[in-house]
């Protein structure tokens, strides 16, 4: 037992004695893997947090009102330029309720998706998931409040007092008609409900996630919103005893620190790599939206691509590594070479796309063709053998056409993301990854 444990008991042990609480009541203190899984466990929650805050400090923002975004909007992380996008905060308590109203569309990709605090699914409205009601108005209400709702008025149950609700029309070659429809969903609330403020958490981005400091706010973090987690109450519990020898002295705290600097650094590497299966030199494939006890998964999606969908929905895929294994670099050329029958637009019922994003910050980058990312509807051009090639680099790439080049930043690391809407079963089943980056010498 190293030297800041054995402090700890002695200190603990003299409290209990003092109020008259027997030693063997005190736990020891927690090991290296009990601070990383709940540092693990309550950084999802943070990250939630921090996206909430970012967002409130939004032009004209409002609970339970609709942002439109205009097309091309690049002001998130990893954003999805294949859809007419919106986006907005629910806010309710025991005497209101929010109204979401979802306009009847035909013959394109849409949803409106519910998340609730931690990062989960609550709900998909749309012809695939709400059959019986694919489009109208649903009432977006507090857990076990009891609201007299019209007859033609559906009813979601919410997870706690707040929730994201995030919109996707596709375009589809008609930007127009995709944007028409995405003004025709429209978000309200009646009465006035009582906000609670965010967690006051300390600023930190994806390059300085905030370690020890994390767990100064771990019970305002857990009280407030519930996690559907099955085994959220023992991880709560590991949490808070965390929490508990952190607060305990300063000796405590450093060592916690210590540990977390590394536990932080490999999260950030592992969330890349090894959140989901790896295949073919991409991570992904794993259904995201709802985890289960897959807590590592949950916080690696919220800090790399934060409100994802599950997998009926859509299957992501993320490059950080070459065919070679060598970290992807916008100084280099690369090729994606899918064969003539493995092409992407055969294993989407919907559509496909695939962007590139900087490291570690996730969001596009510039270049003077305003081109970020290719989709089903792009004009790529096939090889002669049905074959499709794709090239990433700070520059058009020889062999490939131009029009199918996707531009880099020399010195600047990227990553691929690469989205499958409505996936067919074989991506589902894992037996469809996207085409390797071999280097282009």
């Amino acid at each position: 037992m190293d030297a800041h444990r054995r402090t700890f008991l002695k200190m603990t042990t003299a409290l209990c004695l003092l109020q008259g609480i027997p030693g063997h009541a005190i736990a020891a203190p927690p090991t290296a893997d009990a601070i990383r899984e709940a540092w693990i466990y309550l950084i999802a929650r943070a990250l939630v947090v921090r996206q909430e805050i970012l967002d409130r400090q939004g032009e004209d923002f409002a609970f339970n009102k609709f942002t439109y975004n205009p097309l091309g909007s690049a002001n998130f992380v990893n954003p999805n330029f294949d859809v007419a996008y919106l986006e907005g905060w629910v806010a309710v308590d025991e005497h209101s309720y929010a109204v979401i109203d979802v306009p009847r569309i035909e013959g394109r990709y849409y949803t409106a998706q519910i998340l609730d605090e931690w990062g989960e699914v609550i709900a998909n409205i749309n012809e695939r998931t709400m059959p019986s009601k694919p489009f109208g108005k649903y009432a977006l209400v507090l857990p076990g409040t009891d609201h007299d709702l019209p007859a033609d008025m559906g009813r979601i149950e919410l997870h706690s007092a707040k929730a994201k609700v995030l919109g996707r029309v596709e375009l589809k070659g008609d930007p127009e008609g995709a944007v028409a429809l995405q003004r025709q969903f429209t978000l309200s609330v009646s009465g006035e409900p009582v906000i609670a403020e965010p967690v006051p958490l300390p600023a930190f981005d994806n390059e300085t996630l905030i370690g020890v400091q994390l767990f100064e706010h771990a019970e305002a973090l857990l009280t407030s919103a519930f996690d559907v987690s099955p085994h959220a109450a023992a991880m709560q519990q590991q949490v808070r005893a965390v929490a508990q020898y952190v607060a305990s002295g300063a000796e405590a705290r450093a060592e916690a620190d210590a540990r977390l600097k590394t536990i932080v650094a490999e999260f950030q590497h592992d969330a890349l790599t090894r959140s989901a299966p790896y295949r073919n030199h991409w991570v992904g494939g794993a259904a995201a939206g709802n985890y289960g006890t897959d807590y590592f998964l949950r916080a690696a999606v919220n800090y790399a691509g934060i409100w994802a969908n599950t997998a009926e929905e859509v299957l992501y895929f993320v490059a950080t590594r070459d065919s070679e294994e060598q970290p992807l670099d916008g100084t280099n050329s690369y090729i994606m070479h899918f064969p003539a029958d493995r092409l992407p637009d055969g294993v989407v019922d919907a559509y496909w796309s695939v962007i590139l994003v900087s490291v570690p910050d996730y969001r596009v980058v510039e270049n003077p063709l305003k081109r970020y990312n290719f989709n089903s509807y792009s004009d790529l051009k096939k090889e002669a053998d049905g074959s499709l090639k794709i090239a990433v680099g700070p520059e058009p790439v020889s062999g490939v056409p131009e029009s199918n080049w996707l531009p880099s930043r020399r010195g600047q690391p990227f990553s691929l993301t690469f989205r499958t809407y409505v996936p067919k079963e074989i991506v589902r089943k894992g037996e469809w990854q996207p085409a390797p980056l071999d280097l282009s010498l």
